[in-house]
């Protein structure tokens, strides 16, 4: 084992993100614990309210026996992962040439008016989060699409995008 790369400052992982991180690493074959990353981090992410410390990206590291500077190249690379406060909700709108043959602008000006907000910023009440523009997010074939909590929408409409928005918690 390395040294403890996560001093007292770091405090210790709850015990669901622990046992969300055994199970990531149970994937992967012994001694490749550093391929769990960006699980791990999603897990510890989820469990912070939507986005993850310095110290959090430290502790994941240690449970991980990785480098902390690994897991701070993870979770600064990964667009799924957020090192600063967001809303509740993430929304990603697809804007890659696929999407954008297909009106991805119409569906981003829809959300950003149905939240009065911008892409890359977070409504007042914490609810909402419209992520910078994501260059792609793999669903050609239903452009356009966004992606929202993680699960894909299809084929939108402006219309459409306001009703997912609507029906969010």
């Amino acid at each position: 084992m390395s040294a403890d790369p996560c001093p007292d400052s770091c405090g210790a992982l709850p015990d669901a993100v622990r046992a969300a991180i055994a199970e990531e690493v149970r994937m992967f074959p012994p001694g490749r614990q550093q391929s769990a990353l960006i699980g791990s981090l999603r897990a510890a992410q989820e469990h912070n309210g939507g986005y993850l410390t310095p110290d959090l990206i430290t502790a994941v590291a240690a449970e991980l026996d990785v480098p902390a500077i690994r897991a701070q190249e993870v979770a600064s690379f990964y667009s799924m992962l957020e090192t600063e406060p967001v809303g509740r909700n993430v929304i990603s709108v697809c804007t890659n040439v696929s999407c954008m043959l297909r009106g991805s602008d119409e569906i981003l000006a829809a959300a950003e008016e149905r939240l009065g907000i911008n892409v890359g910023e977070s409504t007042p009440d914490g609810r909402y989060y419209l992520k910078r523009e994501e260059e792609c997010l793999a669903a050609c074939t239903g452009a356009p699409m966004m992606m929202v909590n993680h699960r894909y929408h299809e084929n939108l409409t402006p219309e459409t995008v306001r009703r997912i928005i609507d029906e969010l918690e």
